[in-house]
């Protein structure tokens, strides 16, 4: 799902219905807007349940990880880029880091994260999914709804025209 307006201008016309995220996130997919319905993550150091949701059905979701805000192993990175794109994923927001920065720019996805770091997660299977999360400033449930452009990032419970 790809929105027509910026954030900028949904902030202005709904400015009672969108959380808008804290300027945090940098950019690091080839697509530099994106939007669509949130299914999320929580995990620390270990990416199972992230590898476990894109290599599932995207159908133009977003995927939303809460890392806990951890900068000290990446979440993310190309081969989990490379099954989003194939799985029809719209984007990816990581309160945490991914790897393989100039891969993922190469790639139709769209792709927030605090920043980058070579080393790969942990994996011991653990985390959550489909949970509300809360960073950034704003909180996410699954269901709702997430627009991200070069402005930033808000959050609505109901589409946005």
């Amino acid at each position: 799902m790809t929105t027509l307006k910026g954030t900028a201008d949904l902030c202005d016309e709904h400015a009672d219905a969108v959380q808008v995220c804290e300027p945090v996130f940098q950019a690091y997919g080839g697509r530099h807007a994106f939007s669509g319905p949130v299914s999320t993550v929580r995990c620390f150091e270990d990416n199972s349940r992230v590898k476990e949701a894109v290599e599932g059905p995207g159908n133009g979701r977003v995927l939303v990880v809460d890392g806990g805000g951890s900068r000290r192993r990446a979440l993310f990175g190309g081969n989990l880029g490379n099954a989003a794109v194939r799985n029809g994923w719209a984007g990816i927001i990581i309160h945490g880091c991914i790897r393989d920065s100039a891969e993922l720019g190469q790639l139709n996805l769209g792709i927030r994260a605090l920043g980058t770091m070579p080393l790969r997660s942990e994996k011991r299977g653990e985390g959550e999914r489909d949970v509300p999360v809360r960073f950034a400033g704003a909180s996410f449930r699954p269901g709702d709804y997430v627009y991200a452009d070069e402005d930033g990032v808000v959050v609505s419970h109901a589409p946005l025209g």
